[in-house]
């Protein structure tokens, strides 16, 4: 976990219960998640395996050693898991050198939480190295913090990812809203107690109690999230 400022110095809007906002990263402000999946149907391919488009849906959103030992059991590839998440990591790394595009509407809600100091943090399953890459993209004076999923015991859908970010701000995590893309990220930020908005980017997500959903980012703004939290 990274973080530039203390948690003593983060503050809220005057007379709002919002205390935070936590921001998974790939599909939700970046549209990585195409890449992710081309870059795996490439590694399988120099393996000798297809992959089959069914499986996107099972791997997408979730922390890389799943998602590589579900596609290695699949596929039957003889490649390690550790071997295998290395060579993902490269190529992605690789494919994302010159930048990467952010989801419609991404910019701008970024830009509108710094406006109003609202504290900030980025909540990947995706390693540190790719976050940081990504980041070149996103602007990493928009987040105060940031948590990689190689950065905790256990990454997504497990609670700790976003645990760990509102205890690095001190805040109650059912006064932070989380924005994600999966239902994999979903799970981990209500098992955590936040308020949740999910903007789907490959499977459907339901609305639940505590969750909104939207169909674009750009339908979300500070208004929104604030909204999200007060309504309790």
């Amino acid at each position: 976990m990274t973080s530039t400022v203390p948690a003593s110095l983060t503050r809220t809007a005057e007379g709002s219960a919002l205390q935070a906002v936590l921001l998974d990263m790939d599909g939700t402000l970046v549209d990585t998640e195409g890449l992710w999946w081309d870059v795996e149907a490439e590694v399988f391919a120099d393996l000798g395996h297809r992959l089959d488009e069914a499986w996107r849906d099972v791997v997408v959103g979730g922390p890389m050693t799943r998602s590589a030992g579900y596609l290695i059991e699949v596929t039957g590839a003889g490649i390690a898991i550790e071997e295998l998440t290395v060579l993902l990591n490269d190529r992605f790394e690789k494919r994302i050198g010159r930048g990467v595009p952010l989801m419609p509407g991404a910019a701008r809600l970024l830009a509108e939480l710094a406006a109003h100091e609202v504290p900030t943090a980025l909540v990947s399953a995706s390693h540190r190295r790719i976050i940081d890459r990504v980041l070149d993209s996103l602007g990493p004076q928009h987040f105060a913090l940031t948590v990689a999923g190689d950065e905790v015991a256990r990454t997504k859908p497990h609670p700790e990812p976003y645990l760990t970010a509102a205890a690095g701000f001190g805040a109650d995590p059912s006064r932070c809203a989380v924005v994600e893309d999966t239902a994999t990220g979903v799970a981990a930020a209500e098992a955590a107690g936040c308020r949740v908005v999910a903007v789907p980017s490959v499977a459907a997500i339901a609305p639940a109690p505590g969750r909104a959903v939207v169909s674009s980012l750009e339908q979300v703004d500070l208004a929104f999230l604030r909204g999200l939290v007060a309504d309790e």
